[in-house]
This record gives C-alpha cells, sequence and structure tokens, in this order.
C-alpha cells in the first residue's frame, strides 16, 4: 500500500496511465456503456463513480494542451428529454485540476462510440447518471 494515492485508483488503472503517452485517450464509461468488443483494453471499476474517478486521475493526468478541447462528452440525441447534472460536475473537476483545459467538445453518440472504439483504454465504471461517458485526451507534463 502507498500513500496518498486515491483508493478508487487500481494499480492495473495506475499502470496504464503511467503507460499511456501523449496523444493517448482514456474512456471513462458510465454503467450503461457497453465495451463488448467495443474497448481495445478494459480496466474495471466496480462500485466506483465517474466523479471521484475523474477527480483522482486529474490529480496526476496531464490533459493534451495541443488541442482545443482534450475532454469530450456523448452529447444527448435531440428530442431526448434527460437531464445532465454530471456534466456540471464534470467541468468543474477539470477547472479544479486544469482551468486552462476546460474546453468541454460534445459529440454525437455514435460519433463517440466510433472514436472510444479507438482509445487507449476504457474504464467500466457504476456510474448510474445517463450520457455521463467521457474521454480524456493525454498531454504531456510539463516542469517548470
Amino acid at each position: 500500500m502507498l500513500k496518498k494515492i486515491p483508493s478508487v485508483l487500481s494499480p492495473d488503472l495506475l499502470k496504464t496511465l503511467m503507460e499511456m503517452g501523449h496523444g493517448d485517450e482514456l474512456v471513462l464509461a458510465d454503467g450503461n456503456y457497453f465495451v463488448g468488443g467495443h474497448a481495445r483494453r478494459v480496466i474495471r471499476a466496480d462500485g466506483v463513480g465517474i466523479p471521484p474517478l475523474l477527480d483522482a486521475i486529474l490529480e496526476f493526468f496531464p490533459l493534451d494542451p495541443y488541442v482545443e478541447n482534450p475532454v469530450v462528452l456523448m452529447a444527448v440525441p435531440p428530442g431526448d428529454p434527460v437531464k445532465t447534472p454530471i456534466w456540471d460536475e464534470y467541468r468543474r473537476l477539470v477547472e479544479k485540476h486544469e482551468p486552462e483545459r476546460a474546453h468541454i467538445e460534445h459529440m454525437e453518440r455514435f460519433a463517440f462510440y466510433e472514436r472510444a472504439r479507438n482509445a487507449h483504454t476504457t474504464v467500466t465504471t457504476s456510474e448510474k447518471a445517463l450520457y455521463a461517458n467521457i474521454i480524456l485526451k493525454k498531454g504531456v507534463v510539463i516542469e517548470s
């Protein structure tokens, strides 16, 4: 066991975050997301919601400063009346860790699935909120 490592970050996920390179993408998938055959690599985070996981990841994971939107959400289809308060939580967490990267893109559902299929890793969670799937593009660590 190590000190100061959030308990929602499993050893496998920490290893994966370390192995990912600049431009690699990480999908945090809600409990309704079907990953069977749609992901290169899957890490399970059973019993974990996305906000605490996102908060823990962003403590260590740099977002890509070379793209306009290093954070991508699955857009709600036109006509679907569902509310997405979790998006406000995501924006708050991104602003907390990297305020200059808080530009969040909303991508059409099937385009999101296609992009997620090519991601480095998909983390499946027990998140119950609808349209809670999120993609993070890894940046570089710049020491000052």
